[in-house]
């Protein structure tokens, strides 16, 4: 740690040490999430090291420094609108979700109304806890606005808190977030670590969400290649038939950019054409399947000219046909596949690069449990590959219940997320087309189950569990053979606590479309892992790991670098009475080379903060803690043959 003096007695902290994520002494976890270790539920500060510590980072404990620093200075006051509220800070940048390019210049701005000279103290952490920048400015008495300019080579999630010495105050709840802190992101830049990659077709990109399709800011910032675009008989004919044209202009402008890609949603039938009277409906097919096969035949259409128009690097169309019909469907498993044979007709009369896929069940078992019922009903001849969605525990996908929480027994890892993939995986490769592909369109991690908003929750250590819980969860989907994984949500919305990845700042229990909103640990998570996993191919999970340490290994598209991600996970380390483990990290020897080499490689944090670590005899030495670490390689063939790929997969 070094101190440097800024104008107006301003400190700055430079983060070389412990900056990173991964934290052994870090921001820790809520329920069982615990297990993965972090500090004791007690501390001061959420789990978190105490203001200005830098902590440990055993992630990273046989590397260098991780690389990267932040620097805030030159500030310049201003008059403010007088507030009761004596200080709140801000990054001011609502366009871009308050997210930021490495090394890009942007504003910590402080407002105070201080009734007599004082001075702020201010501090910014990361999602472990560790001070990263901070110091000291005289305020004047009064409004005053006094605007830092900023910026990071360090990466990833940040919350900014401020004080004043003798007046006290805190930046106050806003949205969904709590008091104490305004959050904003570094993205990574791994030019040079990361080798880039050439996609044959822009339907590679492996990562989709849902709940920003109408900020193109945020989702480049997320490395969002696929959001949804409704094209439901509900939606384009919702009062009368025949009232959709393909051949007229459609789309919505954010598409015609051509970087973010359409995955067409096609469930939802309108209350004239339902058996229900129901709008919507998503609970029986529509009364008259010839008009309904029509109708797929004019989306086709649109499809067909939208993708030769937008995205001609496009190789085909994807269609989800239902949605969670495990939740929904009242008809019987043969209606379902008469309304799939309606429908695949339809598109594939009139776009012949259209993909099919379905049935989208609420989690990987019931995806499974739903397509080898239907399988004998001849389902398989009218889907072109499979989608699923990931939520994998009847109680809740929440720090509570995290991903792997059944998987360290062999007698419950059929119950894990892990388990849950492998028996879909199995399912599709023993009963249905070889070579389809696995969509898992939509998992999201929420709070712990009977929580709600306040100015004291989530605290630091929910917002550091759910952002671990976010990664692995995809990296999981991933690693055990899905094609894409789809990201759940965007801003906090009603209704449900915590299932966005941002918090929304201006309504108090969220709201659909939310575009004032900041970021937790998870969206920062997702920005890195997009970074580093996007254009890989699956080589599947490394063998012989132990019990509690994870690790799934990929590879870049045409041959390209071996990228391994790899955390712990041990729900044991969790005690009710106890807290949190301030140690709990795991050694874990991952080979990179062939015996008898040795060399350098790049690890990876959470949040995409690189570090060089050395290997011998061409084994790598981890000390894995909750947080996901990616180790950049090179010789597949070890990486290779040191996984196994999962049932029916099929690399592009």
């Amino acid at each position: 740690m070094k101190l440097i003096p800024l104008l107006l007695s301003s400190l700055l902290i430079l983060a070389g040490c412990g900056g990173g994520g991964g934290s052994s002494s870090a921001g820790g976890n809520s329920g069982a999430e615990a297990a993965n270790g972090s500090n004791p539920a007690t501390s001061q500060n959420a789990g978190g090291n105490p203001p200005g510590s830098t902590g440990s980072n055993p992630a990273n404990a046989n590397s260098a420094a991780v690389a990267g620093t932040m620097t805030c200075n030159s500030p310049v006051a201003s008059s403010a609108t007088a507030s009761s509220t004596l200080v709140s800070a801000d990054t001011p940048n609502a366009s871009s979700g308050r997210i930021y390019a490495s090394g890009a210049s942007f504003p910590a701005a402080f407002v105070t109304n201080a009734p007599s000279p004082d001075t702020l103290n201010w501090s910014i952490t990361d999602q472990s806890g560790n001070a990263v920048a901070g110091g000291s400015l005289p305020v004047a008495a009064g409004a005053v606005t006094t605007t830092l300019t900023c910026a990071s080579t360090l990466a990833g999630y940040f919350a900014l808190s401020a004080t004043l010495a003798n007046n006290g105050g805190q930046v106050p709840e806003a949205g969904t977030r709590p008091a104490g802190n305004a959050t904003f992101g570094v993205l990574p830049n791994l030019a040079g670590i990361v080798p880039a990659v050439t996609y044959a077709h822009q339907d590679l990109h492996r990562f989709g969400m849902q709940g920003e399709n109408d900020n193109g800011p945020v989702l480049s910032a997320l490395g969002i290649s696929w959001t949804l675009d409704d094209r439901s008989l509900a939606t384009m004919e919702p009062s009368a038939a025949n009232t959709f044209n393909p051949n007229a202009n459609n789309l919505d402008p954010f598409y015609t950019s051509g970087n973010v890609m359409r995955f067409i949603r096609l469930d939802g039938i309108p209350a004239w054409a339902s058996p229900t009277n129901a709008f919507e409906d998503e609970t029986l097919p529509p009364t008259n399947l010839t008009y309904y096969q029509g109708y797929m035949a004019r989306v086709g259409t649109e499809s067909n000219i939208i993708r030769t128009t937008y995205f001609p690097n496009q190789s085909a169309n994807y269609y989800q046909v239902t949605w969670e019909p495990d939740a929904q469907w009242a008809g019987t498993n043969a209606q379902f596949v008469q309304l799939y044979q309606t429908v695949y007709q339809g598109l594939h009369s009139t776009d012949s690069q259209a993909v099919v896929m379905g049935p989208t069940d609420s989690g990987p078992d019931t995806t499974a449990s739903q397509l080898a019922a239907l399988q004998p009903l001849g389902y398989g001849q009218y889907i072109d590959g499979v989608t699923t969605h990931g939520y994998y525990d009847i109680n809740g996908t929440s720090p509570s219940y995290p991903p792997e929480r059944l998987a360290g027994d062999p007698s419950t890892i059929s119950q894990s997320l892990i388990g849950e993939m492998r028996g879909l995986r199995s399912e599709m490769a023993s009963q249905y087309k070889p070579g389809m592909k696995l969509f898992q369109t939509e998992v999201g991690i929420m709070y712990d189950n009977g929580t709600s908003y306040s100015a004291t929750y989530p605290t630091a250590n929910v917002l550091y569990a759910q952002g671990a819980v976010v990664a692995r969860s995809h990296l999981i989907i991933l690693g055990e053979g899905a094609d894409q994984t789809w990201v759940f949500y965007g801003a906090d919305f009603p209704g449900k606590v915590g299932y966005g990845t941002f918090f929304d700042l201006d309504n108090p229990q969220g709201e659909y479309g939310a575009t004032n909103i900041s970021p937790k640990p998870a969206a920062m998570a997702v920005a890195a892992m997009t970074r580093i996993l996007d254009g890989t191919n699956t080589l599947g999970p490394v063998n012989g790991t132990p019990s509690g340490v994870y690790a799934y290994a990929f590879q870049q598209l045409n041959n390209g670098a071996v990228i391994t991600a790899l955390w712990t996970h041990n729900n044991s380390v969790w005690s009710a009475s106890s807290g949190f483990s301030s140690t709990y990290s795991v050694p874990y020897t991952l080979a990179v080379d062939a015996p008898g080499t040795s060399g350098t490689v790049a690890v990876l944090d959470e949040m995409g903060n690189p570090s060089t670590l050395n290997y011998s005899n061409g084994a790598l030495t981890l000390s894995l803690t909750e947080s996901p670490v990616y180790v950049i390689s090179h010789n597949a063939s070890v990486a290779s043959a040191n996984a196994t790929l999962p049932a029916g997969y099929v690399p592009n």
